[in-house]
Formats: structure tokens, C-alpha cells, sequence
């Protein structure tokens, strides 16, 4: 099974209209999925504030949607800070969690912010769609 790292603006992205990938990667996490995704406490107290602040969720929406991802995802406890190696900090904990897990995807929108990943650390920056096309790739 496939492990991902999913970035806050995946999260978000899946909560607007006409969402797209993003809301058809959380979708795939329902029932048998064919990936798992990685997380820690600050990755999801991230998307937590980020769904309620971008995404306008009320508090209890924001809420379910983040103990859902607990739920069906793999709490990781970091250990080892990589910091600094990419500009913004809040991309610094997705890829924390990506190398402590083992993770062989970080899927973001921002793929450009995640310079020098995929040669430093061997962690795949894919789009939504990109990931998406993978897993139904394999579905076949």
C-alpha cells in the first residue's frame, strides 16, 4: 500500500466547489484504499486551522474532517527536524512526516515549493491529479 503525505492545501482544496482531485483523494481513503496517508500533531492542527480559517468550515466540521483523518490515517511522532530546507516552515512539517514515515509521496498544489525533495530525500512531489491518475492506475 502506498504511503502519501497529503499538503494542507490538498485538504482545503478537497473542501471548495468543484474540488476535483483533491476531494477524490479523500474520497479513496473511505472503505478499501489503495493508499494510506501519514500525519502528525502539527500537520493536524495545520489543517485543522486552515480548514476553518481558508475553507470558511465551521469549528465541528473542520473538526470531524481532521479526527476522520486521524482515523484513517497513520499518526507518526517526529524525531528529527530536516529544517531548513524548504523556504516556507508549514511545508518543513509535511515533509518532516514524509521522511519520518517513509512515505513515497508528498502530494501537493505547490509542487514548485518542494525543490530538491524528490533528489534529497527520494519522496515523490506529485499533483492531486497526477496521484490520482496513479491509484487508479493500479484499481486496474
Amino acid at each position: 500500500m502506498t504511503l502519501a503525505v497529503l499538503d494542507t492545501n490538498v485538504v482545503v482544496s478537497a473542501m471548495q466547489p468543484g474540488a476535483g482531485a483533491s476531494f477524490r483523494i479523500l474520497r479513496k481513503l473511505a472503505g478499501k484504499a489503495q493508499f494510506q496517508i501519514a500525519l502528525s500533531v502539527p500537520l493536524v492542527m495545520e489543517y485543522e486551522m486552515a480548514l476553518r480559517r481558508l475553507a470558511g468550515l465551521e469549528h465541528s466540521d473542520a473538526e470531524a474532517l481532521v479526527d476522520y483523518l486521524c482515523e484513517v490515517g497513520e499518526l507518526r511522532e517526529i524525531h528529527f527536524l530536516w529544517r531548513p530546507f524548504l523556504r516556507d516552515p508549514k511545508d518543513e512539517m509535511v515533509l518532516e512526516v514524509a521522511v519520518e514515515a517513509g512515505a513515497a509521496n508528498i502530494v501537493t498544489h505547490n509542487v514548485r515549493d518542494f525543490q530538491g525533495v524528490e533528489e534529497r530525500f527520494g519522496i515523490r512531489i506529485i499533483w492531486p491529479e497526477a496521484f490520482l491518475l496513479d491509484l487508479e492506475g493500479r484499481e486496474k
